[in-house]
């Protein structure tokens, strides 16, 4: 299994899961926001200039992704630094 990168910030209760290389930057050049509705909650799809998708970002992250990946996440809040 591929080692993916996913950041979390408890006190915004937003994460996100990078599917790009660790060691590389890679811009977004277009974010396709899920409608809020039918996922109940808000959920942004980033691409690369090249219509890859590059990363999630998750908000209300702890109501939509499971406990062991929030707990295993580069924490980027206080309480986790």
């Amino acid at each position: 299994m591929a080692d993916l990168r996913v950041t979390y910030d408890k006190t915004a209760n937003a994460a996100y899961v990078y599917f790009t290389e660790p060691q590389t930057r890679v811009k977004s050049t277009h974010t396709y926001p899920c409608d809020p509705v039918d996922v109940d909650g808000m959920i942004n799809l980033d691409f690369d200039e090249h219509g890859r998708l590059i990363g999630v970002e998750v908000l209300a992250a702890s109501s939509k992704l499971p406990e062991y990946l929030l707990q295993s996440a580069e924490r980027l809040d206080t309480e986790g630094a």
